[in-house]
């Protein structure tokens, strides 16, 4: 099990938001399992990662640096948790956007016992300062600390105790590459199938000590997103309406009509989703149009559909990017119930988006 409001615009604020908010933050506490027999799903990363760490073991070592990238959600903190754990070690967790010189670096890098764990999640958002320095401290567990300022200043080189970094990512590709080449083991986080996000929730019912049946974990992992982090805070919504509707019994009817009270539709899409995609098929035809012209429609700002909105409609095949603009799907139209426009030419002999 791994995780890593309705319909506010801000990812954080979203049902189906990926980001965690407080809430999230204290209940994923209570739910994250201990070691990797209890993690659920990303089979292959488990594998691996279960290698690399009792070949650490059996050697007496300190484990290699891990590199895990993916999307928000999917269980990369908790990764890191167990790392700790199967190695014996503490753990020590900070982020890029807190580490904005490289004395900030210094300071937590100089302070870490042997074999220490530091997660630092975000790693692709640190200051360009503090990442040169973490290259050294990665490869030669060294940093060189400068006293003094202008051509008196001198470097003065500090030992590190071996510990093991854990970076995690959402955008791997921001990464420079002498960074990424320091880690020995990297690994992608996928997102989950419904089948392992049933298990995940199941597991979390019975951590909350709700009772729920197989439909009803399985509608509500449909709508999930791919997403542990999702599957688990629609589980404590769909708990409340069944604790004040029902008899706390969540089954398939009971999942459905709590989430349609939340607005998320059976394939995990929320208002703003749909919003998007309404003003695409009903205003403009399907495109192709404008990103922000699509924002103006629908009373977002641009960011907010393309860093909100548009990655999940992607993905699930509602929408396409193009040069010229955003284009629905006809898995679009479908999806809204609606007919696609019949096939015809422009003026200049353009044919519009289903033309033959």
């Amino acid at each position: 099990m791994n995780w890593d409001d309705t319909t506010d615009t801000s990812a954080a604020e979203r049902l189906v938001g990926a980001s965690a908010d407080r809430e999230d933050q204290a209940v994923e506490a209570a739910l994250r399992p201990k070691d990797l027999d209890e993690f659920i799903g990303q089979e292959k990363v488990r594998e691996q990662l279960d290698l690399v760490l009792r070949a650490a073991r059996a050697r007496g070592a300190t484990a290699d640096h891990v590199l895990l990238s993916g999307a928000p959600g999917l269980g990369k903190t908790t990764l890191s948790m167990i790392i700790a754990a199967e190695m014996g070690a503490p753990i020590r967790i900070t982020s890029g956007p807190a580490i904005q010189h490289a004395g900030d670096l210094a300071a937590i890098l100089s302070s870490l016992q042997e074999g220490e764990v530091l997660f630092l999640d975000e790693i692709h958002r640190m200051s360009r300062p503090a990442e040169e320095m973490l290259y050294m401290a990665m490869e030669d567990y060294r940093v060189d600390v400068i006293v003094g300022k202008g051509p008196g200043a001198t470097a003065i080189p500090l030992e590190l105790p071996p510990f093991t970094l854990v970076g995690a990512t959402t955008r791997a590709g921001l990464l420079p590459p002498p960074l990424r080449d320091r880690f020995g083991f990297t690994a992608h986080m996928e997102f989950y199938e419904p089948t392992e996000l049933e298990r995940v929730i199941h597991r979390s019912a019975n951590l909350l000590d709700v009772e729920i049946e197989a439909d009803g974990a399985a509608e509500i992992a449909g709508r999930s997103r791919g997403t542990p982090r999702i599957a688990n805070r629609l589980l404590r919504r769909v708990r409340d309406y069944a604790q004040v509707k029902a008899d706390g019994l969540i089954t398939q009817d009971i999942a459905a009509a709590a989430l349609a009270v939340y607005e998320v539709d059976a394939r995990g899409l929320d208002r703003l989703d749909r919003a998007v995609l309404e003003a695409l098929l009903k205003l403009f035809g399907g495109g192709p149009v404008g990103l922000s012209t699509l924002a103006v429609a629908v009373g977002e700002e641009r960011e907010t559909v393309e860093e909100v909105a548009e990655p999940f409609l992607v993905r699930e095949g509602l929408l396409a990017r193009t040069p010229r603009g955003r284009v629905a799907t006809p898995a679009a139209w479908a999806h809204l119930g609606l007919a696609p426009p019949r096939a015809s030419h422009t003026g200049n002999g353009q044919q519009d988006l289903f033309g033959a």
